[in-house]
């Protein structure tokens, strides 16, 4: 099994958003190893069925996280491109 991160991806999420990251840094992050594995477990799970309550949370707190960050790099290549979204 693939322990729960000390820190909840949100965390992660929001301290990297607070520290203020340029463009680049924004468009090349990424999960760490141990969330994108944490969410790999979680996603196996989720398909056989198995997931308790708080995982189930947690997978969807690592679904939002991804999605939001996807939005962002998304308008930040559009606004590169001088296109508002």
């Amino acid at each position: 099994m693939i322990k729960s991160p000390v820190r909840n991806v949100l965390d992660v999420v929001t301290d990297f958003l607070g520290s203020d990251p340029s463009d680049k840094e924004l468009l090349d992050y990424k999960f760490s190893d141990d969330l994108q594995a944490r969410a790999h477990y979680l996603l196996d799970r989720n398909g056989e069925g198995e997931l308790t309550c708080d995982e189930e949370r947690e997978l969807e707190d690592l679904i939002r996280a991804n999605r939001m960050l996807a939005r962002l790099k998304v308008n930040t290549r559009l606004k590169q491109r001088g296109i508002s979204a």
